[in-house]
């Protein structure tokens, strides 16, 4: 087994004043696929943002390492440049931006001086991409999620994983409003950058996604940090049976923390 890619140990994330995260734990390692799945109000999105560096939310506790560097020691960007990536629940629209000129920026943002992408090369490498995510080629000189469906958004999340390459990236309910067509596309780029240099932490309601990009592991979350872990068969049995047998199981009477962010 390589070592951990990403290790969170006994986080504890506040806002405004009331606990959220409360002693989570896990470790992704290199070429590994986890999903965090569980009812709205239990802590996922916020786990996604605190590890990013939302200033919103207050780490009063724990550790966040990748490859044993100290991530919570960095700056936002310092994260980003360090190879973690977050495909966002709601991206933002940026007017003025283009797609194609984001992501080269992006791209050499991460590189040292002189060692930046010829405009040939990324222009290659941007075609091979939208045409995996049957992306239509105006795409790339729109503003940047300007006007863009839902599924479109989340399409173009999935382009800047696959043109960014992080070490890890978080999806944040990639599948939250896709069709069945738009989820295989989206699944088939998540799929298409599996390796033993990439991991991957997954967040979803639902087991359909998991239908199509097959997590090592799934965790269930409540009360703010994990309390079941197990294989993709876990995620099957919560589609079928929901999360009450796990709450009858634990002597979980309300899954939630005080709010979810």
């Amino acid at each position: 087994m390589s070592a951990p890619f990403l290790k969170i140990e006994n986080l504890h994330v506040s806002i405004e004043g009331k606990e959220i995260l409360k002693d989570f734990s896990i470790e992704i390692n290199g070429g590994e696929i986890h999903a965090i799945m569980g009812p709205n109000g239990t802590g996922k999105s916020t786990l996604a943002s605190a590890i990013m560096g939302h200033p919103k939310y207050e780490i009063t506790s724990g550790s966040v390492t990748m490859n044993g560097e100290d991530v919570l020691e960095m700056e936002v960007d310092e994260r980003a440049q360090a190879g973690l990536f977050l495909a966002m629940q709601y991206p933002s629209e940026i007017s003025g931006i283009t797609n194609a000129d984001f992501l080269r920026s992006a791209i050499n943002a991460g590189r040292e001086e002189g060692d930046e992408i010829s405009l040939m090369k990324f222009i290659r490498k941007l075609d091979e991409k939208m045409d995996l995510l049957e992306m239509d080629q105006q795409f790339a000189q729109r503003y940047l999620n300007e006007g863009f469906s839902g599924g479109e958004k989340k399409r173009n999340e999935i382009l800047q994983l696959m043109m960014l390459e992080p070490k890890l990236a978080i999806l944040d309910e990639i599948d939250s409003g896709l069709d069945i067509d738009a989820l295989k596309v989206v699944s088939k780029g998540v799929n298409a950058m599996r390796g033993s240099e990439f991991g991957c932490l997954i967040i979803t309601h639902y087991q359909r996604l998991l239908d199509y990009i097959k997590p090592d592991k799934v965790h269930v979350m409540m009360q703010g940090r994990i309390v079941k872990s197990g294989g993709s068969e876990l995620a099957e049995r919560l589609e079928a049976e929901g999360y009450d047998w796990i709450k009858e199981e634990l002597g979980i009477e309300d899954e939630r923390v005080n709010q979810e962010a």
